[in-house]
């Protein structure tokens, strides 16, 4: 059988799962759409949320990311897994516990006020709609590749997918649908970082064999890693970095970004309890755990084997030829995600760091430029075909790829359709819609969101797990703020939390679009992203803790300066502090 047959096999044998599931749990009603009935068990929705959080930046970029950059790209690891902690610890029980369905409703109820709402629509929407952008860019590069197509025919499939399992079935569809997918995807992230360890270290356990020796040099895996690199003008993979303040920011930022983030919170209306709200935290960072733990190896190995694969006898020798590129290269490069040019015209691959300072050792070899430009999304994807594991494995990772990216793509779009729906229509426009009505201007609503990301997705403003981070800092700047002293604070006013919602989310885009172009359109840019661009070395994906900080800032300034809360909201806050006892959630 085919690689191509085997990759359709597993793919669409997943996807018939998924959409079979998503027709059973159709929902029937508002309640099933939006918290999936609010009977979901914790273990079950700790399996949703890992699915949901796993996403596209977490499955196929994140180690991309980690493989190019090393120890630096660390942060992304740290600021994901912290940012569950304080969900679990900060705001899931308290939600829970203020018992409505989404985090405009509790904003808008929080700080009495419709146009409260309306901001935190607004926040939401622009947050996830970015979000969903690295999704299904994602799921683009995934589709290209295993359906041997170009990236865009890629990405237009992956939505006609999601359209069809999301559209359907609401909370309800996608939190089933997620379970399986989590299944899917652990399976498929572990079983080839199993093999690839084994094969480099003789440990079966790649979180260990990241630490182990290396069986070919005897080195430890880590030092050889290093000394293949850095002979080829890159910087030790691990290597501390320069610029302190922006990891620490870009982590805080990723971190309060997840407590922030409105398709991850809903999730904590689909449980019977407060109690089970936590427990739904708890299980979510042990379901999270068994990839996050795997992923730094997963990284370091692609990236030897990367290396080692184009300079066989060592980076100081000569590099393959070209027309005795592995098949996997030939494969990719029809997707256009690996690209080469024999700048040089010796018909061999050079991929070296073509900087200043390797310049006169590339000059020495004959060397006029890297020529092998790799996709860092690909990585992931192409690691067990770059360490010639059987293609049965190679189908497993194309499932869970798309597993991992299509999961949260959906959990994204309800969260933009209830929303639009249920907060902006339903709370503002027209109360007295029916729940009929209400349910199709949900299902309309998401559909036009997942026309706007595919077509955003066709030009990411960034690899996908980049572009998933610069949603947690617009998170972290407008939405995170507000749910706090939406929480812990009794004299936080209206006033405050709508002037410091606008004033986190306004300076935290104007700052990312400078850099990354207006409203994330290619060529409208007004700096460069380099570091020597950026204000005080903070990047476009450490700004949203800074954001974050403005927007405290201002919302206590504005609440001080007015009045007070009325005293019925001061005590829903002191009552909401007490997470003992809730019901379902309210349906308003």
């Amino acid at each position: 059988m085919s690689q191509f047959a085997i990759n359709v096999l597993f793919v669409g044998a997943s996807f018939a799962l998924y959409i079979g599931i998503a027709i059973w749990a159709k929902a029937g009603s508002t309640k099933d759409f939006y918290v999936a009935g609010g009977g979901v068990h914790p273990i079950t929705n700790g399996m949703a949320i890992g699915a949901d959080w796993m996403s596209a930046a977490s499955f196929i970029s994140m180690a991309g990311l980690i493989a190019a950059g090393g120890y630096a790209n660390s942060t992304f690891l740290m600021g994901w897994t912290g940012g569950y902690v304080l969900l679990a610890m900060l705001l899931a029980p308290y939600l829970r516990k203020f018992g409505k369905f989404t985090v405009p409703e509790f904003i808008g109820d929080r700080f009495y006020s419709k146009q409260a709402r309306l901001v935190a629509v607004i926040c939401l929407i622009v947050a996830s709609v970015t979000y969903v952008i690295g999704q299904m860019a994602g799921a683009g590069v995934a589709f290209s590749r295993f359906l041997e197509v170009d990236a865009t025919t890629g990405l237009i499939i992956a939505a006609v997918v999601v359209f069809f399992y999301a559209v359907l079935g609401g909370m309800k569809g996608i939190t089933y649908t997620q379970v399986a997918q989590y299944i899917v995807l652990i399976i498929a992230y572990t079983i080839p970082a199993v093999f690839i360890s084994l094969e480099l270290t003789g440990n079966p356990i790649p979180a260990l064999g990241l630490f182990s020796e290396h069986t070919q040099s005897g080195m430890p895996l880590l030092a050889k890693l290093n000394e293949v690199i850095t002979q080829l003008g890159f910087n030790e993979y691990t290597a501390d970095v320069d610029n302190k303040l922006n990891m620490v920011l870009f982590t805080l930022s990723l971190m309060i970004g997840t407590a922030g983030l409105p398709h991850v919170i809903i999730r904590f209306f689909t449980v019977p309890k407060v109690a089970d709200a936590r427990w739904s935290a708890g299980w979510a960072l042990v379901f999270i755990g068994l990839l996050y733990l795997t992923a730094p190896a997963v990284a370091s190995m692609a990236r030897l084997n990367l290396m080692t694969t184009i300079y066989p006898d060592g980076p100081t020798a000569e590099p393959i030829q070209y027309d005795e590129r592995p098949n996997w290269v030939r494969e990719w490069e029809i997707t256009g995600l690996i690209q080469y040019e024999d700048k040089n015209g010796d018909g061999r691959i050079q991929l070296y760091n073509d900087s200043e300072a390797f310049a006169p050792t590339a000059q020495e070899r004959g060397w006029e430029g890297n020529e092998l430009d790799v996709n860092r999304d690909i990585l992931v994807l192409a690691n067990p075909e770059i360490a010639n594991l059987p293609g049965w494995v190679i189908g497993l990772i194309a499932a869970g790829g798309l597993a991992a990216a299509l999961s949260t793509a959906a959990g994204l779009l309800l969260a933009i359709s209830s929303a639009i729906s249920h907060d902006l229509i339903k709370g503002s426009i027209n109360p007295n819609i029916s729940e009929k009505g209400e349910l199709m201007a949900a299902r309309i609503s998401m559909s036009v969101a997942i026309i706007v990301a595919t077509y955003l997705g066709a030009n990411p403003p960034g690899f996908a797990a980049q572009v998933v981070a610069l949603a947690f800092g617009i998170a972290a700047a407008s939405l995170f703020p507000a749910l706090m002293m939406g929480i812990f604070s009794k004299r936080v006013n209206n006033h405050g939390a709508i002037a410091g919602m606008l004033t986190g989310l306004i300076f935290t885009l104007v700052y990312i679009f400078v850099y990354k172009g207006w409203f994330f359109i290619p060529g409208t840019n007004n700096l460069a992203d380099t570091p020597d661009n950026w204000v005080m070395g903070i990047s476009p994906l450490s700004i949203g803790a800074v954001g974050a900080i403005i927007n405290f800032a201002v919302a206590f300034t504005v609440s001080k300066a007015t009045a007070p809360p009325p005293k019925e909201i001061q005590d829903l806050v002191e009552s909401v502090r007490y997470p003992k006892g809730a019901g379902t959630a309210v349906d308003h």
